[in-house]
């Protein structure tokens, strides 16, 4: 668990690496309820203009929240996401999640994370996440 006051602006959260399925990317789709053709149907996607299904911003989201609360721990509290979308997450690929913490609020007892996801074609989100982080007595 990572506690507030062992948080220091500049650390590094660890990398995570994220296998691009057919199966997460249509999945998740699915259980976010985004029924959009090019999220599991291949030859739409195509037909669309892609080269082939790509991943949800939902999906997307949902892996950068799991990216900070897996450092930060079952206490945190996500307060906010901010996120951007760039070069798409196609299955077959990998995207690597990396972190860095780039501010803190001591009266909210919150950190800022700044995060990225690359996969083969660049940049596939960056954004920040907001999360509040217990105090170092609250989280032994």
């Amino acid at each position: 668990m990572t506690a507030f006051d062992e948080v220091s602006i500049g650390d590094a959260l660890p990398r995570l690496e994220i296998p691009l399925t057919r199966t997460l990317i249509v999945a998740t789709a699915i259980a976010s309820r985004d029924f959009q053709d090019v999220h599991h149907d291949p030859a739409l996607a195509v037909e669309h203009g892609s080269e082939d299904v790509f991943m949800n911003i939902l999906t997307t989201n949902g892996l950068v929240d799991r990216f900070v609360t897996s450092w930060a721990g079952p206490a945190s509290v996500v307060k906010a996401i901010r996120i951007r979308l760039g070069a798409p997450n196609h299955p077959g690929d990998t995207m690597v999640l990396t972190g860095e913490v780039t501010g803190k609020d001591t009266d909210r007892g919150c950190v800022r994370v700044a995060v990225t996801g690359e996969n083969s074609r660049g940049a596939h989100v960056t954004g920040t996440v907001d999360v509040h982080l217990p105090a170092q007595e609250e989280s032994a």
